[in-house]
């Protein structure tokens, strides 16, 4: 088995909740923190964690609004965000494929 692609992953985004909230921000233009946290079924504290490595790493702008008088966080994608999220899942997609020829 080449170890190659294994050692392409992207750290930042192979934890299993960083995955899934790129996962779900690639499926829509923004989502709003309150829907990823019902989505993902994550805590307050730990969606916030997530969200800001992702940020901190160029993935995930969050922008801070008000709808009817009430706060709102949304969370997008950024082109950085969805180019490194593609090439994970590509990467993913060759290390499946190859341990099938196995």
């Amino acid at each position: 088995m080449n170890p190659e692609p294994f050692l392409q992953l992207d750290r930042v985004i192979h934890e299993k909740g960083r995955l899934a909230i790129l996962a779900a921000l690639a499926a829509s233009p923004e989502l709003a923190f309150t829907e990823l946290r019902s989505l993902l079924q994550m805590t307050d504290g730990n969606l916030t964690t997530h969200i800001r490595t992702l940020q901190e790493a160029g993935y995930v702008a969050v922008t801070k609004s008000y709808r009817e008088q009430r706060p709102l966080t949304t969370c997008s994608l950024t082109p950085a965000g969805r180019e490194a999220f593609t090439r994970q899942v590509d990467l993913l997609a060759q290390i499946v494929a190859e341990t099938r020829k196995l």
